[in-house]
């Protein structure tokens, strides 16, 4: 189902490596899902960070491929920031390296991608924009926090029927230096195996 780089990806996903201090951190955005899922209602989760450039879209998408690829019906990811950037290129760079089909649909200040993990699904449609943006739903879905500042800068995220931090460190830390790509696919990783760790847990 998933593209055949994006399927050896995953196989090389290691849930052991995840430490239970970590797993106790993902639990409830596991009951969250679980939750919705028994109830057979749809699964919104809005990823937030602060400049909805990194983190957020990273998790975003690895989400959204792991509902899918655990076959979890009715999930929508979006992404969302305090304010809104660009999605930084080097996102879209780690996401094509791994398999992902990548389409530069506008390429404006604030560039828009089409971002593909199967054949017949719908892409995910990557650009900056803020939490509560139109593109986003309003209400009845679960704010993961990616990032600290976000987390502590916005207390209250209007609409979010549960708000669950799931932080990660940013690989801007690496911009510029000759560590930045294996950085930005480090994290890209830990993203994904957390991600499908969640999705692994829920039971149909």
């Amino acid at each position: 189902m998933l593209y055949p780089e994006i399927e050896n990806t995953v196989k090389s996903f290691d849930f052991k490596q995840i430490s239970e201090e970590r797993k106790a951190i993902l639990q409830p955005l596991i009951d969250f899902v679980q939750t919705k899922a028994d109830s057979k209602v749809g699964i919104r989760l809005n990823l937030i960070c602060t400049h909805n450039s990194r983190r957020s879209h990273l998790s975003q998408v690895w989400a959204q491929t792991a509902a899918a690829y655990y076959d979890i019906k009715n999930v929508s990811c979006y992404s969302g920031g305090t304010e809104a950037t660009a999605l930084f290129p080097m996102v879209a760079q780690t996401l094509g390296d791994l398999g992902f089909k990548i389409k530069t649909l506008s390429e404006e200040t604030n560039p828009i991608y089409s971002i593909k993990y199967s054949a017949n699904e719908l892409p995910v449609i990557g650009f900056s924009k803020t939490y509560d943006d139109d593109f986003n739903p309003e209400s009845g879905f679960a704010a993961i926090m990616t990032c600290s500042q976000a987390d502590g800068g916005c207390p209250f995220i209007a609409g979010a029927e549960k708000r669950i931090p799931i932080t990660f460190e940013d690989p801007k830390i690496s911009d510029g230096t000759p560590q930045q790509k294996e950085t930005y696919l480090k994290r890209s990783l830990q993203i994904g195996t957390e991600m499908f760790y969640v999705f692994s847990q829920i039971k149909k």
